[in-house]
């Protein structure tokens, strides 16, 4: 791919973007810190403009930006705030569509290009959801560019009134900081005796605790778990509004699961585990699934979404919905070691395929030259 540069060819300052984030997303919290770590490497000029707390989780001025602090709501202060943020900005990239929301009442009435990253949809029911609808529409008829992380969100863009929707290089963004390894045989048994999981197999789940992630199915699975010897532990990692529910419903069911929180060391959870889930019907781009062909974990997910797309044959997929599928599926896994190794090498050859942080960093700042390059000289 050919090298892009952040300067104009007729003398212009060095690309000045502003990167606009919800703050509700790690998926593209992590993203946007790996792509302003790149941009600045390439001569980029880079103000993040979130809430607080995502720039304490993901130290976006350590990556070398600018970091404002605007909250997720879209009342009329946060957009002035944006507003004021995006001053003298040659582009703005938003990521999501609350976000992106944001920055288009806030570029309003000014020609600054809007470039926009669908990373997953936003979900709703009943009226809420008519009211995303008219969100989405309103975004993607403003931006200049959107780009989705699936080709599912580049036919919803396109279908929404989308000028220009592209398929988005998305990397799983790697360890920020090297440090020195612990033996590994170690620090899974280690792992797996804090969880209670010795002697017993091990089950992983992450992500917030919200209604379309599909914790019913998963608690709806782990009823028949509870039948086999040993019977396997499952956790959880992530917090939400469902904790209590869900809770309830392990302590009145007497399910074999564990709700662990938010937690830091989530590599280190799902390289002690046997088995990765993901009951969600409708992720567009995983992180959990990334992770876990990375580590390489055997993962059973259901195939909704765009996880057929991203695994590929490197997964079992069970129908979106189908506890009883689900539940299956992992009982076969278990008790079948040769298939776990063969999910290990094939999760391992589809994660190299996977573009990397150079590559994800390359197609952006493409998209930004296109779109800077007849800027007028002020």
């Amino acid at each position: 791919m050919t090298p892009v540069s952040s300067h104009s060819p007729h003398g212009q300052s060095s690309l000045r973007t502003v990167q606009v984030l919800g703050g509700g997303n790690a998926g593209s919290s992590a993203h946007v810190r790996s792509l302003t770590s790149g941009l600045v490497a390439r001569g980029v000029r880079v103000t993040v403009c979130a809430p607080t707390e995502a720039e304490r989780a993901h130290d976006f001025t350590g990556a070398g930006a600018e970091h404002v602090h605007v909250p997720r709501s879209s009342d009329p202060a946060s957009v002035a705030a944006l507003r004021m943020a995006c001053t003298n900005a040659d582009l703005v990239h938003a990521h999501g569509l609350h976000a992106s929301f944001r920055a288009v009442l806030a570029l309003s009435g000014r020609r600054t290009p809007l470039i926009v990253t669908w990373h997953d949809r936003a979900y709703a029911e009943g009226a809420r959801a008519q009211f995303l609808r008219l969100l989405e529409r309103r975004v993607v008829r403003t931006a200049a560019v959107v780009l989705g992380t699936t080709s599912a969100l580049v036919d919803r863009a396109r279908r929404t009134g989308a000028r220009d929707a592209r398929l988005a290089a998305v990397a799983l963004p790697g360890p920020r900081e090297a440090v020195e390894p612990e033996d590994p045989d170690r620090l899974r048994a280690k792992v797996r005796a804090e969880l209670g999981a010795t002697g017993r197999p091990l089950l992983m789940a992450v992500g917030s605790l919200d209604r379309h992630r599909g914790y019913g199915l998963l608690l709806d699975a782990a009823r028949s778990w509870r039948r086999l010897d040993p019977v396997p532990l499952v956790v959880v990692a992530g917090e939400g509004p469902l904790r209590a529910e869900l809770q309830r419903r392990i302590e009145e069911e007497g399910l074999p699961v564990r709700l662990l929180g938010q937690r830091e060391d989530v590599c280190e959870l799902l390289s002690a585990a046997d088995l990765a889930l993901l009951p969600s019907g409708g992720d567009s781009r995983s992180v959990l699934a990334q992770e876990a062909l990375h580590a390489r974990v055997p993962l059973v997910a259901t195939g909704g979404g765009g996880v057929p797309e991203l695994v590929g044959d490197a997964a079992e997929l069970v129908p979106s919905g189908d506890s009883e599928a689900f539940a299956a599926a992992v009982v076969r896994l278990l008790g079948d070691p040769e298939r776990q190794e063969e999910l290990r090498d094939k999760g391992a050859r589809q994660a190299a395929g996977w573009p990397t942080e150079d590559e994800t960093v390359a197609q952006v700042l493409s998209v930004y030259d296109e779109l800077t390059q007849l800027r007028p000289l002020i």
